[in-house]
């Protein structure tokens, strides 16, 4: 396999986070590919194209609510989730299908989805098919500064705080912030707003799935 990029991580990611499985899921890259036999396979057509293929080992641990459904109706908003991390596209039709070639590609990124009790309860495929000239090549003026630094960070809140709250504080004390449950992060490169995201977990660590890229951002 090659190596992991920042689409398939991101559509892992969300596929993840969308899975009707009690407790919260973790997309972990697979140290082999390994699968055979028959998955849930879909394309997906945009400035980014992909191969999308999922094995449930346990279809009983989904808590849907639909023991009787297809599966592809079970897993369609967390297919939606996954496609709508790579940009703009189609989601095509959902079959079941023998999915080894998807899955023994040499594109292919597979990730054990796993539950917090780090059992893997199913596995995930994603091969990047296509990709846009324009989300491909830079510009040559780009080119000419792309390997230099940047700082981006993550801010999921702020408030202010007099100094004798401060000098109160101690642990286990829980601080406000000015945002609530599940609203956008900011994403920040060099102090600007960039973007806006979800905060998701990737291989144990936080990551972030962006979900608005501001206009008129500037850098």
């Amino acid at each position: 396999m090659t190596s992991i990029t920042a689409h398939e991580s991101a559509a892992a990611a969300a596929f993840a986070a969308r899975l009707p499985i009690a407790g919260p899921v973790t997309a972990r890259a697979a140290d082999s590919s390994g699968d055979t036999g028959e998955a849930l396979v879909v394309s997906y057509v945009g400035e980014t194209s992909a191969q999308l293929a999922v094995q449930i080992l346990d279809p009983a641990a989904l808590i849907d609510g639909l023991p009787d459904a297809p599966l592809s109706d079970r897993l369609h908003s967390a297919l939606a989730a996954a496609v709508a991390a790579l940009g703009p596209g189609t989601l095509g039709e959902t079959s079941i299908a023998d999915a080894s070639p998807i899955f023994a590609h040499p594109l292919a990124q597979v990730f054990d989805l796993q539950d917090e009790t780090g059992r893997t309860i199913g596995r995930l495929a994603v091969r990047i098919t296509h990709r846009s000239e324009a989300a491909a090549a830079p510009s040559r003026r780009l080119q000419r500064i792309a390997g230099v630094e940047m700082e981006l960070t993550v801010e999921i809140g702020r408030t202010r705080m007099s100094v004798r709250d401060v000098l109160d504080l101690e642990p286990g004390r829980i601080v406000e912030l000015d945002r609530s449950a599940g609203a956008p992060a900011d994403v920040k490169l060099n102090g600007r707003i960039i973007a806006h995201g979800e905060v998701v977990v990737v291989d144990q660590d936080y990551a972030v799935r962006i979900t608005r890229i501001l206009e008129n951002a500037e850098v």
